[in-house]
């Protein structure tokens, strides 16, 4: 069974695939981003959290729009950013005082 981090990547791939799939399409393709860029933005903030999704929809849905953008592989690079490199994890401390889990 595969890693679930490792799962996400390949979602990630999979989302960013079908972002660029719409630039192949010479005269469809800008119609295709005008419905892709909320379904993908909603994905995004399913995808990574309440917290930071907020953010990754906002740039995801942005970017989907915008010409020429579609190569920009943001699904992926919020995985590496997030999942792989760990940016913006909440850590949890315990205080000597209470013996309970504060989240910093």
């Amino acid at each position: 069974m595969m890693n679930p981090k490792y799962s996400k990547l390949a979602r990630c791939l999979l989302l960013d695939a079908v972002g660029l799939a719409s630039a192949a399409i010479p005269v469809v393709g800008p119609v295709l981003d005008v419905v892709w860029a909320p379904v993908a933005a909603s994905i995004s903030y399913k995808m990574f959290g309440e917290r930071r999704g907020k953010y990754t929809s906002l740039i995801t849905f942005v970017e989907e729009l915008l010409p020429v953008t579609d190569v920009v592989p943001s699904f992926t690079i919020f995985w590496f950013l997030f999942d792989f490199l760990g940016i913006g994890k909440v850590k949890v401390a315990t205080t000597e005082e209470t013996g309970y889990a504060e989240a910093q």
